[in-house]
């Protein structure tokens, strides 16, 4: 079942977005057409993440550390809800 949160992708400023997590993927995506393709539809598959940390700026910011060395910034919103959820599918 996908769960879905109100999220911004921190990337050469801040893009509003939807971030959707099920048992495969933590998915982001926007309908804004000026931001390059590549993160209009950004992929992170759960078993290509190697950590998640977290910093609390003025709003909660989630960093994905993906197994190719990759970094991914994210404000999300619901933060427990979401730490809830991505941990239920990190054991599946």
């Amino acid at each position: 079942m996908k769960k879905v949160f109100m999220c911004s992708l921190c990337h050469n400023g801040i893009l509003g977005g939807g971030l959707y997590l099920d048992e495969h993927a933590v998915v982001y995506r926007t309908q804004k057409l000026t931001v390059d393709k590549r993160y209009r539809n950004l992929v992170l598959p759960l078993n290509k993440i190697e950590n998640l940390t977290w910093k609390q700026i003025v709003f909660p910011v989630a960093t994905f550390h993906m197994t190719d060395g990759e970094e991914y910034k994210f404000i999300i919103f619901n933060k427990n809800r979401f730490i809830k959820c991505y941990e239920e599918e990190r054991k599946c």
